[in-house]
């Protein structure tokens, strides 16, 4: 009968367990490591498109990612962030637009009330006149809750129902349909000039008229032959020119061109109450946009239109 030392083989064996071990740790790590690395290269361009799209929504730029050279998945990300981005600038531009409304329409009611307390404590009243400061202050107050109501039932509708807000309008559309309604003399041609069909603006179709059609008025009214309006995008912006061939204005009247109620020359035998310009100018500023002069150009008048791109 012989004996066999198992012992050696026992050792074996648990050498062999041990190297197992070792090495399924090194090959898991290995692989964690390979896979972390691979997944961080993978979804590096989309921290970065998630870094620019935060940039960019802070300020309500335009800047946007598109579908062109991406992958078939950045690309569907890329689309969703833009559509994202769209959305909050249009809000960002509806909040500028609906502060820039309530300081305005609320100055007016608001120096009635401050002028109605300096004019009652100014000096003993009587209580009719009295009556009448109370009566004048509580009207003004009932037209700020009005203006106060009205500005923020339409603010929440649009913020309610997307679809309905009022956040691009295409330009040439409402510039041919305003030369159509204007009312041109005979002696006077107008031209709409753009380089292409399509050019969005993020205003409401409604508000771009009022912008516009005091610029039109002008223009026609005091134009020899010609009106021509030229419309084409810059970056960030949507550029309108209203340039006519009339007598221009004249430079001493350059710094009051757009206060309200002032005009160049009263008795020139044309209606107005020098209302419009003032009025164009505050509503573009409204919306984030502006409406200039040029008192570089000699032959007759141009005014420029900047407001911002849809």
């Amino acid at each position: 009968m012989t004996a066999l030392d198992l012992a050696p083989y026992r050792g074996s064996a648990e050498t062999l367990l041990v190297g197992s071990l070792l090495l399924d740790v090194v090959m898991l790590g290995c692989t964690y490591v390979l896979t972390r690395r691979s997944v961080g290269r993978a979804l590096r361009p989309v921290r970065t498109m998630t870094d620019q799209a935060a940039q960019w929504s802070a300020v309500g730029s335009d800047e946007r990612f598109g579908t062109a050279d991406h992958p078939a998945e950045l690309a569907r990300l890329g689309a969703s962030l833009d559509a994202l981005l769209d959305r909050i600038r249009t809000v960002l531009r509806h909040e500028r637009q609906l502060t820039g409304e309530l300081s305005h329409e609320l100055r007016t009611p608001l120096t009635r009330i401050v002028m109605e307390l300096d004019w009652w404590r100014a000096r003993p009243r009587t209580d009719a006149e009295t009556s009448a400061a109370q009566e004048t202050i509580a009207e003004a107050a009932r037209t700020m809750r009005t203006i106060c109501d009205t500005l923020l039932d339409d603010a929440r509708e649009n913020a309610l129902n997307p679809a309905t807000a009022p956040g691009t309008t295409d330009v040439v559309p409402v510039l041919d349909g305003l030369l159509r309604r204007i009312g041109t003399p005979e002696r006077v041609r107008t031209a709409l000039e753009t380089p292409t069909p399509v050019l969005e603006a993020g205003v409401a179709p409604a508000l771009l008229e009022r912008i516009l059609d005091p610029l039109l008025a002008n223009a026609v009214r005091y134009a020899r032959s010609r009106v021509t309006v030229s419309a084409w995008r810059v970056p960030g912006a949507v550029r309108i020119d209203v340039v006519d061939d009339g007598p221009g204005v004249p430079e001493t009247f350059g710094d009051e061109l757009f206060q309200p109620g002032r005009r160049a020359d009263p008795g020139d035998g044309h209606d107005g109450a020098g209302l419009g310009l003032p009025l164009a100018r505050r509503l573009a500023r409204a919306v984030g946009g502006e409406v200039s002069h040029d008192p570089g150009h000699r032959t007759g008048a141009r005014f420029t239109v900047s407001l911002p791109s849809g």
